[in-house]
């Protein structure tokens, strides 16, 4: 009977170690498109994120304006917990500050959720849906 009960508890505590094994990991390089601006060429973006010691890094990279390189911006606010992630972007332009929020449903090797970016001219935040696709390395 003990080693029943011995063997029943191995088992137990290796499925906890497989389940932890393959927990959700927003770890890796994220691609998706958002639509350009009245209606023009929909913009390619990556984001980088790092999962480590639960704390969630990253920077996303954001199309440049006008012809210009593209440009990092490192993420803020960021959490990852119960396969929801959240992050936000600060971008400064002429003098501004753009802050532009991330939440989603990390699902696989997809992140589904909702962009809350600064309106244009100081208009309302407006929500976009947002759908990244983990990059195959």
């Amino acid at each position: 009977m003990k080693s029943l009960r011995i063997l029943a508890t191995a088992f137990v505590a290796s499925c906890l170690m497989t389940a932890a094994a393959f927990a959700a990991d927003p770890s890796g390089s994220w691609k998706w498109s958002q639509p350009g601006r009245q209606g023009g060429t929909p913009q390619e973006i990556t984001a980088k994120l790092v999962l480590k010691d639960g704390k969630l890094t990253g920077s996303v990279m954001q199309p440049g304006r006008g012809g210009a390189e593209p440009t990092a911006i490192e993420i803020s606010d960021a959490s990852f917990k119960d396969d929801m992630i959240a992050f936000s972007t600060v971008q400064e332009f002429q003098g501004n500050k753009r802050v532009t929020k991330y939440t989603g449903k990390l699902a696989g090797d997809t992140i589904t959720g909702t962009v809350l970016a600064p309106g244009r001219g100081g208009a309302e935040p407006m929500p976009r849906d947002w759908a990244a696709t983990k990059a195959k390395m």
